[in-house]
């Protein structure tokens, strides 16, 4: 069975390609988590989790997007070409 979470929270690289940024994804309930990019992916992907974040009030899914150099990477379904809802998370502690 799938399971859902909202990510909260992200932490960043020090890249400046915005498919290449995000190095993990976090939040709050029921307790707190923290999963890298690729584990996020692999959850998605397998099938166990899916993530949405709450963004211009309302929920969007996250998604596993491919780079023009085919790198997988996370965005919302609804962003288009750069992952804007998840690059303005606050920082995961």
């Amino acid at each position: 069975m799938t399971q859902t979470a909202q990510i909260e929270c992200i932490n960043k690289t020090n890249r400046y390609s915005a498919h290449e940024r995000i190095s993990h994804v976090g939040g709050r309930s029921p307790t707190p988590w923290t999963l890298t990019q690729q584990q996020a992916i692999d959850a998605i992907e397998r099938g166990t989790w899916r993530f949405y974040v709450y963004a211009g009030g309302q929920s969007v899914w996250v998604i596993v997007a491919r780079s023009a150099a085919g790198n997988k990477y996370l965005k919302t379904q609804n962003d288009g070409e750069q992952p804007n809802n998840l690059l303005s998370l606050p920082e995961c502690p």
